[in-house]
């Protein structure tokens, strides 16, 4: 062997060890000595969440992600730009989302009357002649069209003044059902300027960043200047609870994201036979901490951090869907029975665990200054949301679109506690509702980010392995 591949080797060995040391200081930590502010009254450090994520919550998420409830999403990926004219779609292959053929979608669905309580408001000739919905199902917990006294309040409630995120028209002839196990979220190749535009944009100017704050928030920015990385976030400390934790939750998603690229990347293709798997480079790429100058951690801890918001908001759905009245009705009595007890079982683990965040910390001030905050932070996430309809990839733009629908659900799960409580047990609610858009992307969210967190141990073997 060469003097200068050795160097390399050596060089490669070091940018491994570090990597792995950093991962290896997440584990037994106590996040908030590291997070400022955020988890003061969460003392939960990283190995808990580990160990709680691989042994309750991974195997139970992905295996209700496979169930037809949860795996059809319709999203409208043709909306246009609101805030900038189009680069143009990404021409490369893996950025095409496949659509599921007209045929096997339910007819009940594609006739609008597919939102029901229950098995019971389903009970139609038109959904027993129906095969196709015995096989694909797309019911859920809204209210149903056969109950006159539910479709007038719900259509007297307006509950756009709670939605965090801009949601799709369901209704739009643009709007498809995709089939989320046949398109995965996985590297495409999308890059470039366009990419950094929508990241540009959603970091400097809905994050809350100080006027006095010159250099970018954006990690994919092509200039990092000579600071250290670590004393860049000193401008943390001047923001509210509120604005630092808006903060924290973008860059944890656009971290989660990180690794699913890096979990999940086009290794090599041959005689047109794509093969996928971890890119360890790639990884160290975004995540090392001398590469990204003591960064890379940070966005770790607020990948564990967004988890903790959304298995919160989970814990705090259950009541809703602990109700008689809703079945995730799909057509297959035996299927829907074992998805909603899948499903409950995951509610149940999220409520026993001990360390959950405390959002009551949050609009806490006095009552005029606290909504005010709150419509703020509402618009500028609803805004985020409103952006991922400029991605330019239409995979990317897919899973940015549900991943962010989902986190909004979140938000909303978390900030209508007293309306949850206050739900009916065995009728339709005239207050809180979800729609089965915003089920499906919640529990799909969560789902990757309970991925993220058990790709992160599978990138501690391989670094180990590569020292």
């Amino acid at each position: 062997m060469s003097r200068a591949a050795r160097r390399a080797g050596a060089g490669r060995g070091a940018a491994a060890l570090r990597l792995l040391v950093a991962l290896s200081l997440l584990r037994g930590v106590v996040v908030e000595a590291q997070v400022i502010g955020v988890l003061d009254d969460c003392l939960c450090d990283i190995e808990s969440i580990d160990n709680f994520n691989t042994y309750k919550i991974f195997p139970k998420i992905k295996k209700l992600q496979e169930r037809d409830y949860f795996r059809y999403y319709k999203v409208n990926l043709k909306r246009p730009c609101p805030f900038w004219a189009e680069d143009g779609h990404c021409s490369i292959k893996d950025c095409h989302v496949e659509p599921c053929p007209e045929s096997k979608i339910p007819v009940g669905i594609k006739a609008g009357i597919a939102n029901k309580y229950s098995k019971v408001a389903n009970n139609t000739t038109e959904f027993e002649d129906c095969e196709q919905a015995s096989k694909l199902g797309a019911i859920n917990s809204t209210l149903s069209n056969q109950s006159k006294e539910a479709f007038i309040d719900w259509a007297r409630y307006d509950d756009s003044q709670d939605h965090f995120c801009e949601l799709d028209d369901e209704r739009s002839p643009a709007a498809q059902y995709v089939d989320l196990l046949l398109n995965p979220e996985r590297y495409t190749g999308y890059r470039g300027p366009s990419a950094w535009r929508v990241w540009n944009s959603i970091y400097e100017e809905n994050c809350f960043k100080p006027r006095s704050v010159y250099r970018p928030l954006n990690p994919l920015a092509p200039s990092r200047g000579e600071d250290d990385g670590e004393s860049f976030y000193t401008w943390l400390e001047g923001l509210c609870l509120e604005k630092r934790v808006f903060y924290k939750l973008i860059s944890g998603l656009h971290a989660s994201i990180n690794v699913h690229l890096c979990a999940n990347y086009l290794l090599e293709e041959t005689w047109g036979k794509p093969s996928w798997g971890p890119n360890l480079r790639e990884f160290k790429r975004r995540f090392d901490p001398v590469e990204t100058k003591g960064e890379g951690p940070r966005r770790l801890k607020n990948l564990y951090f967004l988890y903790l918001i959304e298995l919160r908001a989970l814990s705090k759905a259950a009541p809703y869907f602990e109700r008689s009245v809703v079945d995730l009705y799909t057509g297959s009595v035996g299927d829907d029975a074992d998805t909603k007890t899948l499903l409950l079982s995951i509610f149940q683990d999220t409520k026993s665990f001990p360390m959950h965040f405390d959002e009551k910390s949050m609009f806490s001030g006095d009552k005029k200054g606290a909504k005010s905050l709150k419509e703020e932070f509402r618009l500028h996430f609803k805004n985020i949301s409103r952006i991922m309809d400029c991605v330019g990839c239409d995979k990317c733009r897919l899973w940015g679109k549900l991943q962010t629908q989902g986190l909004g659900t979140a938000l909303k799960i978390l900030f209508s506690e007293k309306e949850i409580q206050k739900l009916p047990e065995n009728s339709a609610s005239k207050g809180f509702q979800l729609t089965r858009q915003e089920i499906v992307a919640l529990l799909n969210a969560f789902g990757r980010l309970s991925t993220s967190i058990r790709e992160l141990q599978n990138f501690k073997v391989l670094l180990q392995h590569s020292r």
